[in-house]
């Protein structure tokens, strides 16, 4: 893709969401770093579901280990997989007492040492928390740079890299969060919507649809939806 034509894409999907937001519901760093490690392989929807429940009881990782597993396991159940998920929790938050004092480490090599927390969940942990310009690669962002040309790559870290590499400055510290919205809710995996995406001139993608999406797909407000209206707020750094 051209880079004036990659400009013209961020600049579009920034006009239509000036501010993106994670659809993650949390109120300090912590609980975000929670909620990004158990959305692997669910919805925030189910995140959100389990969090509602379990973090007005444990929003520290003092407190959260004071549950043990057995305490946190009934939480998870909608996140699926939540036996390995609840070991994982206590294990991270056994590590940041120990190690940590408690606070969220902003080194990616301590966040990746952490139980269940990859590569993907510390970018966006570095992104959101510490304001750093990294931009996570998940299964929607990894289709959405394939399809649109953007940033073709065989695997997520090639997608990554190159991404950080083609972003210009200005657009990189949210790129993650237009990325992924854009994909969730209009360049969707079976039936991307394209007669009504705000980037589809811009798109390379050579099999665009031009049936309007169902019914049952959810509303959308240009290239994103925002975020959630309860509890979500971006952290400051440090």
């Amino acid at each position: 893709m051209h880079p004036a034509t990659r400009r013209a894409l961020y600049r579009r999907l920034r006009s239509a969401n000036p501010q993106p937001r994670s659809e993650l519901e949390y109120s300090s760093p912590f609980e975000l770093l929670v909620a990004v490690m158990l959305s692997a392989h669910t919805t925030d929807k189910s995140v959100n579901a389990a969090t509602r429940k379990l973090f007005p009881l444990a929003d520290t990782p003092q407190a959260m280990l004071a549950l043990g597993v057995d305490g946190v396991k009934p939480y998870l159940r909608p996140v699926g997989l939540h036996n390995a998920k609840s070991r994982n929790l206590i294990g991270l938050c056994r590590q940041l007492v120990q190690h940590h004092g408690g606070e969220v480490p902003s080194q990616r090599a301590a966040l990746e040492a952490l139980p269940g927390v990859g590569r993907k969940t510390a970018s966006i942990i570095l992104n959101i928390v510490f304001g750093e310009n990294e931009i996570a690669v998940d299964t929607h962002i990894f289709r959405v740079a394939n399809r649109t040309g953007l940033a073709p790559g065989k695997t997520p870290l090639a997608v990554e890299q190159a991404l950080v590499a083609g972003t210009p400055e200005e657009f990189k510290r949210d790129a993650h969060h237009w990325l992924l919205l854009h994909g969730r809710y209009v360049c969707t995996a079976r039936a991307p919507a394209c007669a009504k995406c705000i980037i589809a001139d811009l798109c390379e993608y050579p099999d665009k649809t031009t049936a309007a999406p169902s019914k049952k797909e959810p509303r959308s407000r240009g290239a994103s939806r925002p975020g959630p209206r309860t509890r979500n707020r971006r952290p400051a750094a440090g």
